[in-house]
């Protein structure tokens, strides 16, 4: 019975890595490897170059519902965008400009006011801490910028060139300033988009005016996009990924994230309408949403429109506009970190970008404890080994229990390998003698079992939760942890926390058959060894976690009788 009930324990132990496993698939947006969970009920195939809904666009040729990324490679962008400039005036130098507030950097790009890229002034690089970190941008290496215009007919798209009014830099005293783009007429209609920054946001108002400056009415549709290429974020860890890529909510659908290679097998699913929710783009620790208020209706479509280029977003029809009237739809763009609170504030379901998987219900709480615990110790290194030791306090008569079942089961150790030993020719008296020495000494070999199994989904939820949290990024510890985000430069964490993991091996009681007792020993050293490459701040809560572990069987067998003993292994 002892081997049983150590085989169970390992089987618990393999079937907690295999849940982290599949969750990890999921997280990093591909589908799960061994729980895989069911399709949203409304779903919709992404046509891999056809934004869905394209059918009920009108006057727009082609398959193309939206316009084309600028500069796609091999077309010129007069011909890929209805309406669009000629090709003279295309080549002409665009004007950009730069709009400063206390959180964030953008460059507003007058053709089409495209946001090109966006510079967070309170974090740094991963790479070079002495830079700010860039999310969106448009350079050589990288693409990734937020669209939106008109179509219908010959209308301003994100490629007509346009006016820029306003503030450029968010002073002193200063709550909001405002940056204007004003279209030329085409085809009747004019577009003008006003952004509206404000102090401490990372979400700007965008307002779209559509004047109809012709003599009969106009029905456009606005369109509204993110667009970035398929490549991981730079600084990506090699050993650990996370989700990059398009994903879609809605009240309906939930949170329903695409993966880069479902769009290219055309495998992509999501919900195609709704009068709700948001699309957005996301990656470790930031994220961009367009966000439209309840009641609008919208077609959500997701597709790649070149080599590398893929996009996300929104179309929504414009009410019948007579001559010389308006009609105005307001629109909200996130840019910004993964930070929960904000993110909530902003719309239902946003926070959901950062995901903790189908662990949420457990994630959340723990994550509002660790904010809390922050709130009080001011450093998110304190905070993590507060939590832990709140949880081990929490667990505290699980833990007792389940420690007291092994040190019962070490104190009857000798007596069960001398039975083993004597009866080893008679399996049937074995297993009858192994269960009257359990029944004379009130022992349950599977008693240790059940305070485990509780606590495995707990972990893995804290897991993901410092993961996920944008929090740990370029946060200090103590000494030379000065990013809780990024590997112990040194191992030190690391290498403490392997030996931890053996010390509590050697406690726990040596399993009779050889074959196993070399198990217990290989298989938390080969685990170990992943956390050289996981963020300081996982390794920091598994070793407290470890420790405090350590401290609670000593005293217990200490306690019951059973002093402290080292089983080393035997491997000849």
């Amino acid at each position: 019975m002892n081997d049983i009930r150590r085989t169970i324990l390992w089987v618990i132990f393999g079937f907690s890595m295999v849940m982290l496993w599949d969750q990890w698939q999921v997280y990093n947006g591909n589908k799960a490897t061994f729980f895989p969970s069911a399709s949203p009920t409304a779903t919709a195939k992404a046509s891999g170059t056809a934004a869905s809904g394209t059918a009920a666009v009108p006057g727009v040729a082609g398959s193309n519902a939206v316009p084309p990324v600028p500069g796609a490679a091999g077309v010129a962008p007069a011909a890929l965008v209805p309406g669009a400039a000629p090709a003279a005036a295309a080549a002409a130098p665009r004007e950009r400009i730069q709009v400063k507030t206390d959180v964030i950097n953008v460059t507003l790009d007058a053709e089409g006011g495209t946001l090109v890229k966006s510079e967070f002034v309170k974090h740094a690089d991963m790479t070079d801490k002495n830079k700010r970190f860039v999310l969106m941008d448009e350079s050589k290496d990288r693409f990734y910028v937020a669209q939106s215009g008109l179509i219908g007919g010959a209308y301003p798209t994100h490629k007509t060139p346009m006016k820029v009014s306003g503030d450029l830099e968010l002073r002193d005293g200063q709550d909001e300033l405002v940056v204007k783009f004003e279209s030329p007429d085409m085809g009747g209609v004019k577009l003008v988009k006003t952004y509206t920054f404000k102090r401490g946001s990372y979400a700007m108002a965008v307002r779209h005016d559509v004047v109809n400056t012709g003599t009969v009415p106009v029905s456009p549709q606005l369109y509204l996009q993110l667009v970035r290429d398929g490549n991981k974020p730079p600084g990506e860890s090699s050993f650990y990924s996370t989700f990059t890529g398009p994903a879609v909510f809605t009240e309906t659908g939930k949170y329903q994230k695409v993966d880069f290679s479902d769009i290219e097998k055309n495998k992509a699913e999501f919900e195609k309408s709704s009068t709700n929710g948001y699309v957005a783009m996301v990656q470790h620790y930031f994220a961009s949403a367009w966000l439209l208020g309840n009641g609008i209706t919208r077609e959500n479509f997701v597709r790649k429109v070149d080599n590398n280029l893929y996009a996300v977003g929104m179309i929504t029809p414009v009410s019948e506009i007579a001559p010389g009237a308006s009609r105005t739809i307001e629109a909200k763009l996130f840019d910004g970190p993964q930070e929960e609170k904000i993110l909530e504030a902003l719309s239902p379901g946003l926070e959901l970008v950062k995901d903790y998987g189908w662990l949420t219900i457990l994630a959340k709480p723990l994550y509002w404890l660790l904010d809390k615990l922050h709130g009080f110790l001011g450093n998110w290194g304190w905070s993590i080994v507060a939590l832990v030791v709140l949880l081990k306090i929490a667990f505290y008569w699980l833990n007792a229990k389940a420690y007291a079942s092994m040190a019962k089961m070490k104190a009857i150790g000798p007596r069960i390998t001398e039975m083993r030993e004597r009866l080893k020719d008679n399996p049937q008296q074995m297993q009858q003698e192994m269960m009257r020495i359990y029944r004379e000494e009130k022992v349950n070999p599977m008693g240790g079992c059940f305070p485990i199994v509780v606590q495995i989904p707990v972990f893995i939820a804290l897991y993901w939760v410092l993961l996920s949290s944008v929090e740990m990024r370029n946060a200090p510890w103590i000494l030379w942890i000065h990013d809780l985000s990024a590997p112990d430069p040194f191992y030190i964490l690391p290498l403490v926390m392997t030996l931890t993991t053996m010390l509590q091996t050697a406690l726990n009681p040596a399993p009779p058959d050889p074959m196993q007792a070399k198990m217990m020993w290989l298989m938390p050293l080969v685990f170990s060894v992943m956390f050289f490459f996981f963020p300081a701040g996982l390794v920091l809560y598994w070793l407290t976690n470890n420790i405090l572990s350590i401290i609670q069987q000593w005293i217990i067998n200490t306690r019951m009788g059973v002093p402290p003993q080292f089983n080393l292994p035997k491997f000849k």
